[in-house]
């Protein structure tokens, strides 16, 4: 069953607690149905309630953004429920802390098909309708890792560096046929329940607000086209850069 033409639809890869869950219930906030990707699906259904609680229709699909059947799979299952998106959120991502003596070559493979290869992925299971249409949006969650490579961060600095890489690409290709590419570059920690579970005396000020972060993806994805946004760089006022 398929939405109706009025009802657009959002799809979120890498829903959980956080950021995830922020960008579905704005987008649910927004008029749109909201498609929930993530590997774990124990974090999602809550979200998928909350989306559900505001009157937006939700649907939750499995997807392992290291396995192109698995994703192709998800977005197939979405775009049979809710519709084919018009707008993709590539927010999954995989962080790991170790040195460059220690990282085997199947770990960087690893991380880097979550971080990177994955947002291809998506990005061609949604692309067709959207070129079809001649409209669409396609949103990249981006780190301070996407400009800098920190000592013992290689796992995610290669795969974030990458990712900005093809959002540029992709945004060259596609924004003369309709297709809003951005990346979103979080300088930043995400205020979740892990981080404040994990640094209990640290300074809320200094960490970004899911929801604030979110409101800042709807304002790309509403832009006018004569004054598209590719590159959005957010961090809280404390933040030095």
């Amino acid at each position: 069953m398929t939405n109706s033409a009025q009802i657009k639809t959002a799809a979120i890869v890498g829903v959980g607690p956080g950021l995830g869950r922020a960008l579905a219930l704005r987008f649910a906030r927004g008029g749109l149905s909201v498609g929930l990707l993530a590997r774990g699906q124990d974090a999602v259904a809550a979200v998928h309630a909350e989306v559900e609680a505001t009157g937006a229709r939700a649907g939750s699909y499995a997807c392992d953004t290291t396995d192109e059947a698995s994703v192709r799979g998800a977005f197939a299952k979405l775009s049979a429920d809710l519709g084919a998106p018009d707008v993709l959120v590539y927010n999954a991502g995989a962080f790991e802390v170790a040195s460059v003596l220690d990282i085997t070559p199947a770990d960087l493979e690893r991380t880097w098909k979550t971080n990177c290869l994955g947002g291809l992925i998506a990005s061609q299971a949604v692309l067709p309708a959207m070129l079809r249409e001649g409209r669409g949006t396609i949103l990249f969650s981006g780190a301070t890792a996407s400009l800098r490579g920190g000592a013992r961060f290689a796992h995610l600095a290669v795969g974030k560096f990458g990712l900005r890489a093809l959002a540029q690409s992709m945004a060259r290709e596609l924004g003369p046929r309709g297709v809003h590419v951005a990346h979103v570059l979080i300088d930043a920690v995400i205020d979740t329940p892990r981080i404040r579970a994990r640094f209990a005396d640290g300074d809320p000020s200094k960490y970004a607000a899911p929801a604030a972060l979110a409101e800042s993806y709807w304002h790309l994805y509403t832009q006018d086209p004569s004054a598209w946004t590719h590159e959005l760089d957010l961090r809280p006022s404390v933040e030095k850069f």
